[in-house]
């Protein structure tokens, strides 16, 4: 098995088109053709990650935090970067983030936070406008065909359901000119056949894999298609919302969240009085989905990396609850984890002893 093959599979999960502009996921260090010995799954890659890598001949990191982030410009032992980068190079280490476009999943970060909660009804927090409609004619003979493959390529996914579409039947008119080669009818003769009209969704990052799919499957040589831009709501995005089963008093709720995700320290604003039922969250550095948790009347609000100033803007409508950045990305490495292990059945997986939280309480 091959890097590439690994790499393949977890972008079909969280596709390198979701991650945000400022992200830099995907193969960090390495060789896609390079042949896999062990996986090591981690949140960060540090120095003693890499090590524990060589230790346990594993020579895959796959990380949720990218190690090369925003301007490199040498990689020298001078730096803290640049000696990780040489350890792993020297020692033939190939090392890949999944980092925001796994955050932008709807079964990825976000929902492995929810998970440990225990949230049900859980919706993204403020879904990408990323949706497209692509509306195709074709012969009744061939509408299965061609709507088998748009699934295959990954249209039709709303929600938790996919291989969704619409069909309607009509009369489809054409007349071939000198040099066609038409699938029925004959040049200069105007043909009228019945047809279906094939509606589907996707995101806007498939069309190219959804169109060639579309040709390839088709039997017209030339294809009347639509593909409009629609404003509903996508399955991807930032953040998360969903409800307890049972409401809880704010100081339980965050005794819940100490003991779930071994805090050992939550800074959160003051208490507003009143139980605990929607949930909104986000994790790693989530403030700038304060607004939207407020908007859908979340009672509570967690993530990490709240800054002091930004704790005002609750504005006593919402408790902040700042559980730390790693403490809300934590068992990520399960989720990544899980994902390999399905698919990868008879390979050696392993998770990180090392904890790479710089953080430390008193």
């Amino acid at each position: 098995m091959k890097v590439k093959d690994v790499t393949n599979y977890l972008e079909s999960i969280a596709p390198l088109n979701l991650q945000e502009s400022y992200d830099n996921s995907g193969l960090q260090v390495g060789d896609f053709n390079s042949e896999i010995k062990g996986i090591l799954v981690s949140l960060d890659v540090t120095l003693e990650v890499v090590q524990e890598a060589i230790d346990l001949k594993c020579n895959l990191i796959v990380a949720h935090h990218p190690i090369i982030f925003g301007e490199l410009k040498n990689i020298t032992n001078s730096s803290l970067t640049g000696k990780l980068l040489l350890k792993a190079v020297r020692n033939k280490i190939n090392i890949y983030a999944i980092h925001t476009n796994l955050d932008n999943v709807f079964d990825g970060v976000n929902s492995k936070i929810a998970d440990v909660i225990g949230l049900n009804n859980t919706k993204i927090l403020r879904p990408k406008k990323n949706l497209l409609k692509l509306s195709v004619y074709v012969p009744k003979t061939h509408a299965d065909v061609v709507l088998d493959s748009l699934f295959k390529a990954g249209a039709g996914h709303i929600g938790k359901y996919k291989n969704c579409s619409f069909k309607s039947d009509g009369l489809g008119s054409f007349l071939p000119t000198s040099g066609a080669k038409p699938f029925k009818g004959k040049v200069d003769l105007l043909d009228i056949t019945e047809e279906v009209k094939v509606e589907v969704v996707l995101p806007n990052y498939l069309l190219h894999d959804v169109i060639h799919a579309m040709n390839n499957a088709h039997p017209y040589e030339e294809i009347a298609h639509d593909i409009y831009q629609i404003l509903n709501n996508s399955n991807s995005g930032s953040g998360m919302m969903g409800e307890l089963s049972n409401e809880l008093s704010e100081q339980d709720f965050l005794n819940l969240l100490k003991v779930n995700f071994g805090a050992a320290g939550i800074r959160h604003t003051n208490f507003l009085n009143k139980k605990i039922k929607k949930v909104a969250l986000c994790g790693g550095s989530g403030s700038f989905l304060l607004k939207d948790a407020i908007k859908e009347k979340a009672d509570v609000f967690i993530t990490g990396d709240f800054k002091y100033h930004q704790f005002f803007e609750s504005e006593n409508k919402i408790l902040i609850a700042d559980i730390g950045h790693y403490e809300s990305e934590q068992y990520t490495i399960d989720l990544i984890s899980d994902f390999l292990m399905k698919k990868f059945t008879n390979f050696a997986i392993r998770l990180t002893t090392v904890n790479t939280n710089p953080i430390n309480y008193l």
